[in-house]
């Protein structure tokens, strides 16, 4: 029988990061198996008959510590009472409802092993969650068709061309897993030539969109009080977006284990930056006021978990400016804070374009000067937070827009 191991909680959990199998007390046998790739799950080590068994319990973070101790004992109790979970999960699979979101979370499995960037499966995934499972993910694979497809990537796709179109790529492999697989049949709806290519322009040819709306750093206190004062976590989330000037999706899906609140940083892993690079944030004083305002859940390590527990989209802080009556987007926060350091600050520009994790100079150059000026950076975004916190001048609190790079 297996020993117990010293009992994890959820937060130890979250950061278990190294491959291998790591054992989290509380049900003999119970470990989260962590890939090379950086997947993890669930898994029972345990005896079946006299043979030792690997038994899986679900995806992590999807599936929760308490849920995963949860379902350990019910797959001990069913082996005590004769019952071989690994064959009863065989026997079901025939009838399992093949939705498009279990359809891609196989066939990732499937492939990850072969691909030889680690990151290429963390890419797919967040891909997929963010763009077509909030569409079609609960959809049964063989109901994916055309009109599905198109609501995912056509209002992305002069904006966000190059994702779009990874994003459809990634959709038509998917489905033709699914077809040769037997679980839907006919022309994949996802493939370009003869089919996409008729309704949607070349990527080659759709012209770079470079500018948000946003709005002038002048209404920015006007605009900050009623933000502070709206009720809901997409208030929430865009009002921690405009104190680290990061970008939409770093902080929708900013985890508690990034967090350090007594050193007041938050440091986003490599994996989720769009520069596949770790970036330090300092925090200032209303961004920690914020975050310990914030309550904790067990079953997530997000900061600003959705109602099922997950990240929320960026069409919930977008609707947020909409109930405010203001016309910009989230993104457009980062163009307002570059232009107010660059106008009203004596800091330099690589502190400035740190701040926003922007590339600073030759990749030579960036070889040679590995500092992230953070202590710089941490003044600048304390000037930042008293700046947007001060009342303005008269006549300068009228909201207005501005084009933002």
């Amino acid at each position: 029988m297996p020993k117990i191991a010293r009992e994890l909680k959820a937060l130890e959990v979250a950061k278990l990061v190294k491959p291998g199998l790591h054992m989290v007390g509380t049900v003999a046998g119970l470990g989260l198996g962590v890939g090379a790739s950086g997947s993890r799950s669930w898994i029972l080590r345990t005896m079946i008959g006299s043979k030792r068994c690997d038994v899986g319990l679900g995806s992590y973070p999807e599936i929760t510590l308490a849920k995963a101790h949860e379902r350990a004992r019910l797959a001990k109790d069913s082996i005590r009472n004769g019952v071989d979970p690994i064959a009863q999960r065989r026997s079901k699979s025939a009838t399992v409802q093949w939705t498009f979101e279990r359809c891609a979370n196989a066939f990732i499995a499937a492939h990850e092993p072969s691909w030889k960037n680690p990151k290429h499966g963390q890419q797919w995934r967040n891909t997929l969650a963010t763009y077509a499972n909030t569409v079609f993910g609960s959809l049964h694979v063989r109901d994916v068709g055309k009109a599905q497809v198109l609501q995912a990537i056509e209002p992305y796709w002069s904006t966000k061309t190059e994702t779009m179109s990874r994003l459809r790529n990634r959709i038509e492999l998917v489905l033709s897993w699914a077809t040769v697989r037997g679980y839907r049949t006919g022309e994949n709806p996802a493939a370009w030539r003869g089919n996409l290519d008729q309704v949607l322009p070349k990527p080659s040819k759709v012209t770079k969109v470079v500018s948000h709306r946003a709005l002038e750093y002048e209404a920015m206190h006007g605009f900050m009080a009623c933000l502070v004062a709206a009720q809901g976590s997409g208030a929430r989330c865009l009002e921690f977006l405009i104190y680290t000037a990061c970008r939409s999706g770093e902080a929708r899906g900013a985890l508690w284990s990034e967090i350090d609140l007594e050193k007041a940083v938050w440091r986003i892993p490599a994996d989720r930056m769009k520069a596949d690079r770790e970036h330090r944030i300092p925090l200032c004083a209303p961004a920690l006021k914020l975050l310990r305002s914030m309550p904790t859940f067990a079953d997530t390590d997000l900061v600003f978990p959705s109602a099922n527990n997950k990240p929320l989209s960026d069409m919930t802080l977008t609707a947020t400016l909409r109930r405010m009556k203001v016309d910009a987007v989230p993104h457009g926060f980062r163009a307002t804070f570059a232009t107010w350091a660059q106008e009203r600050t004596p800091y330099p520009f690589d502190v400035r374009e740190r701040a926003l994790a922007h590339a600073v100079g030759s990749k030579t150059t960036e070889a040679y000067e590995r500092g992230d000026q953070f202590d710089k950076r941490t003044k600048l975004m304390a000037d930042w937070a008293a700046f947007i916190g001060t009342a303005p001048a008269q006549g300068k609190n009228v909201v207005k827009l501005r084009g933002a790079a």
